[in-house]
């Protein structure tokens, strides 16, 4: 509810206000009492979009005045810092990957849909190494010496590899018979044949060879069988396929393409009408592809999601939270102009009106931006949780430039305490806490129905789409991943590996450029409200 309140002048002044399209209001309800005092006339226009934005928002205990204020200033400039060193920009994807579930529509044609890959020449090294030799060099964990057999040498690198090889085509050697994906990402492994022989030699590092033991190599199968089976959330890239490449994310930044249309909406209805436990009978508002409802204002579908068990009902907020994310993405990078050879991209107000105006959107705006808020709870809340998995010495956020690396995992556990000391988390723990089986099941249910949204993300036409869309249902994924998996968290070692936890670089990449992009969608919406107040 806005406040109205006057400066001052009078039953004249206070007739013609009420006479004109202005109405007063409080700018920020978390204002010093100095500040209270100060009044400011907005446009009723211009400030539908955030006059119902306030408040303590539903299933968590945390209003949104508080998330502003820490994201905008403690989270936000360190995210950006974190998201542009050199261990977080590369992102290994595959954009060839065939739609699952419909015939492909083709790839978008419009030229600012399409990614620039990045050459393997341009990528720092030790991030190329954890996609080669996977067979002799695990992850930087002391501990895995202690699986060796004896106190045999490991053996060397197989001769005749170089690092020479074209990009994408790897020696056979280095292969993981086991399916490794990447778990190299924290150790300082080998580019060179010289690189190679001193990473199997490596102290620090455990060596898969003929001095292991039959039961080791099994505990090592039952290993990637337990990290591929039990724990994603989402449908992982093969790193290892000759159609994955490594993409620069601050060379191709996510904003709006030109993509739009049937293609889009398929994409999207596909993920709610059918991942999202709804019935076909419950119309979901403003969906394009639904048939007409007339004056429905979406009461009916708010009437069936307050009915739902909190699991599902969560379920919906976060897919609804990262669309609103990506709607703001599109609307602060907008593709303005097009002329004399010079693309220009900019904030487009009147986008985002449309896309989130209570009038416009007959009250669903104002929906979607509190479920990303929601969203941004759940995965700060992750990032808490997982804090001391990187907190341990073991851990390295290896490129190959020591003075980097070193900077990117302080300034990585720069975010993390920030994270932990928010005192108004989102309690998982309410989660999935009925009876035991019945909890069990539900929670599969849940894992599944959002790997499957990952698969659907390979549907998308235009392929700057498909890589932030990926990337940011990936780093979900992970989130959610690490949300149910508090007890192997805690039981972690500090200086060796368990079976039971682990994230690879890709999942690793995908969790803190995901979170910064909600950082950035709650930035951004500030800016919006200086835009509309500015406008008015």
């Amino acid at each position: 509810m806005i406040n109205i309140t006057l400066r001052g002048g009078g039953l004249a002044l206070f007739m013609f206000l009420l006479g004109s399209d202005f109405v007063l209001g409080w700018l920020n309800n978390i204002k010093s009492s100095t500040q209270q005092s100060e009044r400011s006339i907005t446009s009723s226009s211009d400030q539908s979009c955030f006059c119902h934005l306030t408040g303590v928002l539903d299933d968590c205990f945390c209003d949104i005045e508080s998330i502003d204020v820490f994201n905008n200033f403690k989270i936000y400039p360190k995210i950006q810092k974190l998201t542009e060193r050199d261990f977080f920009r590369y992102y290994k994807v595959n954009l060839r990957r065939p739609c699952p579930f419909w015939p492909d529509d083709g790839h978008c044609s419009i030229k600012n849909c399409q990614v620039e890959p990045c050459p393997e020449s341009k990528v720092p090294m030790g991030i190329k190494a954890g996609n080669y030799n996977k067979e002799y060099c695990l992850m930087g964990d002391r501990g895995l010496q202690s699986k060796r057999t004896g106190n045999q040498k490991p053996d060397a690198a197989p001769k005749g590899e170089t690092d020479t090889e074209e990009p994408g085509h790897h020696n056979a050697h280095c292969a993981s018979s086991f399916n490794e994906k990447d778990s190299a990402m924290y150790s300082q492994a080998a580019n060179t044949v010289k690189q190679i022989e001193d990473c199997v030699q490596a102290n620090q590092l455990g060596a898969i060879n003929s001095t292991l033991s039959n039961q080791s190599k099994e505990a090592f199968v039952e290993w990637a069988r337990h990290d591929d089976a039990k724990d994603h959330f989402c449908e992982l890239d093969d790193e290892t396929s000759p159609d994955a490449e490594y993409v620069d994310l601050l060379f191709n930044p996510e904003r709006y393409t030109g993509y739009k249309g049937p293609s889009a909406w398929r994409v999207w209805n596909s993920i709610y009408e059918e991942n999202c436990f709804k019935p076909r009978s419950v119309y979901r508002p403003l969906n394009p592809l639904a048939p007409s409802r007339g004056d429905d204002d979406g009461e009916n579908f708010y009437n069936w999601l307050e009915g739902l068990c909190l699991e599902k009902r969560v379920f919906y907020r976060l897919i609804s939270g990262l669309h609103t994310s990506i709607n703001i993405h599109l609307c602060a990078k907008y593709l303005i102009d097009e002329g004399w050879g010079k693309t220009t991209w900019g904030t487009n107000v009147k986008e985002f009106r449309h896309r989130f105006d209570p009038v416009e959107t007959k009250g669903e705006g104002t929906r979607r931006l509190k479920n990303l808020y929601f969203l941004y709870l759940i995965e700060l809340r992750a990032l808490s949780k997982v804090a001391p998995y990187f907190e341990r010495t073991i851990v390295e956020l290896y490129t190959g430039n020591t003075e980097e690396d070193a900077a990117t995992k302080e300034l990585l556990l720069q975010v993390f305490n920030e994270t932990k000391a928010f005192p108004m988390h989102f309690d998982e723990k309410s989660m999935f806490a009925g009876g035991k089986k019945e909890a069990k099941i539900l929670k599969e249910e849940f894992r599944l129905h959002f790997k499957n949204i990952s698969r659907i993300m390979d549907c998308v036409g235009c392929s700057s789409c498909r890589l932030w869309g990926k990337l940011q249902t990936q780093g979900l994924g992970t989130a959610l991943k690490i949300l149910f998996s508090e007890k192997e968290i805690k039981n972690l070692s500090e200086n060796s590996t368990s079976k039971d936890f682990q994230l690879t670089r890709q999942e690793i990449v995908g969790l803190l450029n995901a979170f910064g992009r909600l950082s950035t969608s709650i930035k951004e919406l500030q800016n919006f409200k200086t835009l509309l107040q500015d406008n008015r």
